[in-house]
């Protein structure tokens, strides 16, 4: 039977200097996987990957906008000259601008999308050849309970979160038959570096943690870890699915 770890498989995940893609990339590593992460920012990229390289641990990070073709195509690049192949890609890049519908610009609306939605499709897209020679292929989208209900995160963002969902179990059915699952996680509000301000609002978190049945947010390494389930083999027959990860927050009716 398979175990419980990752041990041989290798991983890109977007997004992954801060909040919950920090967590998977550190999870994953430890789990035995080799790491390939990219985020936006080089000093934080060079601070994740020397403190796991320290550790003995096989991580690679690279500068990439998940939204620039130029810098996906960089990624591909090394995937197929380092691996050769790929079992795991965690799309977990996002981006949010919070306003009032009629406040966005189009240029705000169609960044949202792009990073959100559009990016994750088009990797994906890329990525298949390689998650297919893997021969055991797994794409893990990092969507939102906002695809589902209003939290007031900004239709936008929620209309990205949605769409995401519905790309999960559209390619989960195309790309069955190629030995690659594809599922999704949706998290409620959890301690990320995106949410801190928030967080410190104690006039927004009270009503946050009250519609919450466990009472606080998430931390980013219990999203991680359903993460890190989803890319092992002991979730085998799980494709197309959305796992919430809320406390509790969607099935209260107070």
């Amino acid at each position: 039977m398979p175990m419980w770890n990752l041990e041989g498989q290798t991983a890109l995940i977007t997004g992954g200097s801060k909040g919950i893609g920090r967590a998977a990339v550190q999870e994953f590593v430890e789990l035995g996987a080799k790491v390939l992460f990219t985020a936006r920012n080089p000093e934080d990229i060079k601070k994740l990957e020397e403190e796991l390289q320290a550790k003995g641990h096989d991580v690679t990070g690279l500068v990439a906008d998940a939204s620039r073709n130029e810098d996906s195509e960089k990624v591909v690049t090394w995937i197929d000259k380092n691996w050769g192949s790929l079992n795991i890609l965690v799309n977990n890049a996002g981006i949010n601008i919070r306003k009032k519908a009629l406040e966005y610009s189009e240029e705000e609306f169609r960044k949202i999308l792009e990073i959100n939605l559009t990016a994750p499709f088009e990797l994906s897209r890329k990525l298949h050849p390689f998650l297919k020679k893997s021969g055991n292929g797994k794409v893990i989208n990092v969507s939102s309970v906002a695809a589902a209900q209003d939290v007031g995160t900004g239709t936008p963002y929620a209309m990205s979160k949605a769409g995401l969902l519905q790309q999960t179990r559209s390619l989960a059915v195309e790309w069955a038959g190629d030995n690659i699952r594809v599922n999704a996680v949706s998290p409620w509000f959890t301690k990320t570096p995106l949410t801190n301000g928030l967080l410190q609002q104690e006039e927004r978190m009270d009503p946050i943690i009250r519609r919450t049945p466990l009472s606080r947010v998430a931390e980013a390494e219990e999203i991680s870890s359903i993460i890190a389930f989803l890319a092992m083999d002991k979730s085998s027959y799980i494709t197309g699915q959305n796992i919430i990860v809320d406390g509790g927050m969607s099935v209260n009716a107070i």
